[in-house]
Order: structure tokens, then sequence, then C-alpha cells
């Protein structure tokens, strides 16, 4: 029995990257191909190192030179090379010559996978830091459909040779994890982060597919992505799959929507339809170059204690059924979420939002942390060509209307404010409805729990059906219509 001293805690016991890879190597099926470009032979180095590996590794091989890497994979019709393209044409060009060279006779218990990854490491000017697509196809039992798993890293290190090392690192834990993990998709995402820093390398996509995942939700995969600060932001299209941030925002136009979304109502619909109709008149916008993001902050969804998952997948679902792309955050700040823009895109920038988020913009107090305060903020919120699209509020006693005219900022704040405005930062919808000025999530959200009439009258056409089908945000039917 192993000896326990008085005081012991129970601690999750992980293992060293030589014990996942022996255990790798000691299965004798488990059998399989590794393709690294871009960063050197990183992760099966560690499985060589190990011992055992002849039983495990059917060939290595670093197809470097482009002219050598487009005459195994094939050419890409964009001519880059790291890309979600290439790197699925490396998983499946290899998994199919190993179907095809071993036979199945001779080896029927073998357990086929191929481990990719296309990378490029930082550049000698240290400007780019360098980011890569690593993934892995495999097989749980033989013979079985493969799975797959797929992620984008981008790497924070400033020395090319210590990403190669955490790259490695990375490589052997997705391995480990794809095989003996694979039953708890969320503790795979954070096993992927063993004898790594979180500051070293940052996941900002992963895709799982196959017949082990297939009741996988990957916008739920992101969620965890960003729940547990792997990364500060993802983002997923309406037909539901994580998305690249830099393969849909890079050279575009940018307008953007934060909300809880909890959930869509037609005041969401109203100011994303008329705040993009001025944004597309402006200098140098056209509609084909064009990316709207409706966002989400984890501030919004911890609105309410702890994340609820599902509660998220409800307004994720709703809002891509509307033809949405949809961001998860980190950034409780604006000028946080226009930095990340910017790493993309030098075109012009849009945010549309109501007063009371305005209002919230030019209070002090969230700057606290920054050395330069609200004006450190405000330079880096407004020195790109940024413009504000503000959305009335009617004040429901008074039934006054507020714009960019008559809004109240802190006496302070009244000059700062004089400056944005008059300089066209602030742009008033005034082309709106003000039947719809008293619709708020949360009332809506209270009438929906509290099982209330009329507020189907409130969420754009179509939405109110959905969250009955599916008994979102706590529906429950009538009484009458449980009878029926």
């Amino acid at each position: 029995m192993p000896i326990t001293i008085q005081g012991d805690k129970e601690f999750e016991n992980i293992p060293s990257l030589i014990n996942k890879a022996l255990r790798i190597n000691l299965n004798e099926n488990i059998y399989g191909t590794f393709a690294e470009i871009g960063a050197g032979q990183e992760t099966v180095r560690h499985f060589f190192r190990a011992g055992g590996a002849s039983g495990t590794i059917a060939k290595a091989m670093s197809a470097y030179d482009k002219d050598f890497s487009d005459a195994v994979y094939g050419v890409e019709e964009d001519h880059r090379y790291v890309t979600e393209a290439r790197l699925k044409k490396m998983l499946t060009h290899e998994t199919n010559l190993l179907e095809n060279r071993i036979s199945r006779e001779k080896h029927p218990n073998k357990i086929y996978f191929t481990y990719a990854n296309t990378v490029a490491t930082i550049d000698f000017a240290k400007k780019y830091k360098g980011h890569g697509w690593v993934g892995i196809k495999y097989q749980t039992e033989p013979q079985a459909e493969f799975n797959e798993i797929i992620l984008h890293v981008r790497f924070h290190e400033t020395d090319a040779r210590l990403q190669q090392l955490t790259l490695g690192t990375l490589g052997v834990n997705l391995i480990y994890g794809a095989y003996y993990k694979y039953d708890s998709p969320k503790k795979l995402l954070r096993y992927l982060y063993d004898h790594i820093d979180k500051d070293q390398i940052e996941i900002d996509m992963i895709n799982f597919s196959g017949p082990e995942f297939e009741r996988v939700d990957n916008r739920l995969m992101s969620l965890q992505l960003v729940k547990n600060g792997f990364t500060d932001s993802v983002m997923f299209g309406p037909d539901g799959n994580n998305v690249l941030a830099a393969k849909i925002l890079y050279k575009k136009n940018i307008l953007a929507l934060r909300g809880s979304f909890r959930p869509v109502t037609k005041v969401n619909t109203d100011m994303y339809r008329k705040s993009l109709e001025i944004f597309l008149n402006e200098n140098r916008v056209k509609e084909e170059n064009t990316q709207v993001i409706f966002e989400i902050t984890l501030s919004n969804l911890r609105a309410e204690g702890e994340i609820d998952e599902e509660d998220f997948m409800a307004r994720a679902r709703l809002l891509c059924n509307l033809g949405h792309t949809v961001m998860i955050s980190n950034f409780q700040e604006y000028y946080r979420l226009v930095e990340y823009f910017s790493r993309y895109t030098k075109e012009r920038m849009g945010l549309a939002m109501g007063v009371n988020n305005l209002i919230d913009i030019f209070d002090e107090s969230y700057y606290r942390h920054l050395s330069g305060g609200i004006l450190e903020a405000f330079g880096k919120l407004f020195f790109k060509d940024l413009r504000v699209y503000l959305y009335p509020m009617r004040d429901p006693e008074t039934g006054e209307f507020f714009t960019s005219e008559n809004l109240k900022v802190h006496p302070r704040m009244k000059e700062l404010y004089k400056f944005f405005k008059y300089n066209g930062r602030v742009v008033d919808i005034e082309d709106y409805n003000p039947e719809i000025l008293n619709v708020f999530s949360r009332q809506v959200l209270k009438m929906i729990n509290n099982n209330e009439e009329g507020w189907e009258a409130m969420l754009p056409s179509g939405i109110a059906d959905q969250i009955k089908e599916q008994r979102l945000f706590d529906y429950t039917p009538p009484a009458e219509a449980v009878e029926k």
C-alpha cells in the first residue's frame, strides 16, 4: 500500500509526458502516422524517446518544402499552407495510406490514427508570433469509423524553440486525450493544457466530429474554451459550427451588436437592421465586404451567477436560426472588443448599442485598472475610424425619448462626450420603431417564466414558436395545452 501522511489531501495526478507517450506505445493495437509541418517533428519526438515506439509509429514525416508538400497533399486554391483545409488533406491522405498499406488480415486488431499539424512559428522580426492547425483522425476500435478532433492555436511565446516545445507537449496531450478521455470532451479539453501554461499558447477554435462525438455540440465546446481561459473569444456561424475569427473578419468592415439576447427581441432585430442600413451607407463600406457580429460577453452569461450552459445554448441557437454569426468573449469593456477586431482588419468598424450602454462607456469606474484611465480606454476605442450607432431609449415613467442629444453622462465627462459627439463618432438611429421601445429581454424572460400572455408579440417572427417547441428559457406550456 502507498504511504500516506497525516494531512495529505486528495489531488488529481497528471501523468507526465513520457508516461502518456509510453502508455500509447505499450498498447499493441494503437498504430499510426505523424505528419508535422512547420515546427519540426516535436510531437513524435516524445514517442520515440519514451521507448517501444516501433509498434506505434507507422511513419513520421515532415513535408517541409512547399513543392514537396504540394506533390504529396495537392495544391490549395489559396496557395496557403497553414490552413484547416491543408490539415484535413493531411489527415485524410495519411489515413488512406494506412488503410491501403497495412493488411487487415495480418493485423485485425490494429486501431489506426493520424496525427498532423501545420504551423507557422514566430517570424525573424518577432512581430508575428505565429499560429497553426493541429488535429487527429483516429479509431477507438478496429475497423470502426474514424473520429476527428481539429483545433487552431496561436503562439504567445517569443522564441521559436519554445513554441516548438509547447507544440510538442500539446500534441502528446491531444493524442492521449483522444484515446483515454474521449468519453468526456470537456475534460479532454482541459487536459490539453497539461504541462502547459495558458500564457504559452491559445486554443481559439476546436471541432469534434465522428461517432464518438455525435452528441457533442461544438458551440458548447467553444464556450468551454472561453470559460476555462484558454482564449478570450470564439465564434460560430449560423450552421452551428465553430469558425476561425481570422477567416471571417480578415480585411472586413465589422458591425458588432452586444447584448444578453435572453431572448432576442424585436428591439435587437430593429437595432441590427437600422444600424446596418446606416453602416452600409458609410464611405468605403460595401455589403459584400461587411460582417455583422452578435456578441455575448461572459459577464452577461454570468449575470445570474454561474454560467447556465443550457441557457447559453438557447440564446445561441435562436441567433443562429436567424442567420447570425455569434461571438462569445471575455471582453467586458468595449475597447477590448475593438482591439480584438483590429487584429484582423483596418477597415471601418461600428458598434450598435442602446443609450444605457453608451452611458456606461463614459463611466470612469470601468477603467480604474488602466494606468491612463478612461482616456487610455477611449484612445483604444476611437483611434480607429469607429462609429457608435445609438438606438434611443424611452423613459417608462415620463415617456421622454433619450438620444445622443439629451442623454446624461457624469458632469466630469460632458466635455469628453461632446468631443466625440461633435466629431461624428456617435450617430443616432433615427428611423426606429417607437412602439417597441418598451420591450426588454428581462421583461420577456419574466413573462415566459411566469407563464404570462403576450410575450410572443415582443419577439421576431418564428422565435416564439422555437421557444415553445424546444421548451427554452424554462418555458412550460399552459395546463390546457398539456391536456390536449
